[in-house]
């Protein structure tokens, strides 16, 4: 093996580059832009190929999140990929349904961090957000049956909740 003095502990890039960027997102306009408070909304990210490709996966994480946007709203910074599959799967009508799924293009990164740090829940199927609302301490529901983070839940800020609406 490597001698000890050729190793060293360099920490997690994603999170240096969230705390390095963490004060220019807080001066971010995003949330004005939206008409959100913070703590007033949910935050939801979804683009993984078992949640988004297969209608089925898709349609029971709609229900879920019909329940969950009648007392929160939820916007949705929707991914490219995500989008093609809502046209191709016939879905614009169950989620144009959702009258409190507010559907947004996708943001920059400081745009995006500020709506992180600010939502009172997030929904997510990204391993990067799950460490990063937990740097935020910002509630997340991991919206997959398992997670490559699992030092996220021993945390308390995540729960991996899986695909079924209950």
């Amino acid at each position: 093996g490597l001698p000890k003095e050729k190793i060293y502990f360099v920490g997690n890039v994603m999170i240096d580059t969230l705390l390095a960027n963490k004060a220019q997102a807080d001066q971010s306009p995003i949330l004005n832009e939206l008409r959100l408070s913070p703590q007033q909304y949910a935050l939801l990210t979804l683009h993984r190929p078992s949640n988004v490709d297969e209608r089925e996966t898709f349609l029971r994480i709609l229900d879920a999140l019909g329940e969950i946007q009648t007392q929160l709203p939820i916007v949705f910074p929707v991914h490219p990929r995500t989008q093609k599959c809502i046209d191709a799967l016939g879905l614009t009508h169950r989620i144009a349904a959702l009258t409190n799924l507010r559907l947004i293009e996708p943001l920059g990164y400081v745009d995006f961090l500020k709506l992180l740090a600010e939502a009172k829940l997030v929904l997510t199927d990204s391993g990067g957000i799950q460490e990063e609302t937990t740097i935020l301490k910002v509630p997340c529901l991991t919206l997959r049956e398992t997670t490559e983070r699992p030092i996220t839940v021993q945390q308390g800020t995540n729960v991996v909740v899986g695909t079924n609406p209950a």
